[in-house]
């Protein structure tokens, strides 16, 4: 059996879980409490981290990793596209979600409101929620440019790129932190990707002690 060992609002997890969706490819899921780095945990993974996949007889780790190897692995249908120059772009936005909006506002909203009670680490840092609630709308504002100008982040298809952004996004709408209000194309991007059958088991994750949102589950937001 294949099996994915994630977190129900871990980004990484997130973005593997669209691509296996979207190849269709079964898994079941398995929640891992990462930081508590419990001995099968570092034996499938020495840095402590999730996602980790059990595909067959293998165990592959680092999200970007794993979907790149899924895509060539299971190319139908594509998540990436053919020419350098569009391959580029896509790994370029990727690394901008999973790196940059991962650390300027990610990490600030969600770790604040939501790790540091799981994780039992103490109350929020204001500052961080304020500086997290700041970034992210230069980070929509940006979509919005990019958006403007093609029908997907990277280009006219969808591609890893798309799922990346959306993996951040739907861990912040859980906790209602994205002004779907402030852009509209925006808006209809997230609309046309959350109503993609890859992203049902997405809409039904809950966190005991953080109710889910009316927004979130709702494709008519």
């Amino acid at each position: 059996m294949n099996v994915l060992y994630h977190y129900p609002l871990s980004p990484f997890s997130r973005k593997v879980r669209l691509c296996l969706g979207e190849k269709r490819i079964e898994v079941k899921l398995v929640e891992e409490r990462y930081w508590e780095k419990d001995a099968e945990l570092m034996r499938r993974n020495p840095a402590g981290k999730v996602p980790i996949l059990k595909l067959e007889s293998k165990v592959l780790t680092e999200s970007t990793a794993i979907c790149e190897y899924l895509e060539d692995a299971y190319p139908q249908p594509p998540l990436m596209p053919r020419s350098a120059d569009d391959k580029y772009e896509v790994r370029r936005l990727i690394s901008w979600f999973d790196d940059k909006f991962y650390h300027e506002v990610t990490t600030k909203l969600v770790g604040e409101r939501v790790f540091r009670k799981v994780m039992g680490t103490g109350y929020p840092d204001s500052s961080n929620v304020k500086a997290g609630a700041k970034a992210i709308k230069y980070h929509l504002d940006y979509m919005a440019w990019l958006l403007e100008k093609r029908r997907w982040l990277a280009g006219n298809s969808m591609t890893l790129a798309d799922f990346a952004a959306a993996s951040h996004l739907s861990c912040l709408d859980y906790i209602s932190d994205v002004d779907w209000n402030r852009s509209e194309v925006v808006k209809d991007w997230y609309a046309k990707i959350k109503s993609r059958p890859a992203f049902r088991s997405i809409l039904a994750d809950q966190i005991p002690g953080f109710p889910v949102p009316p927004q979130y589950a709702n494709l008519d937001f």
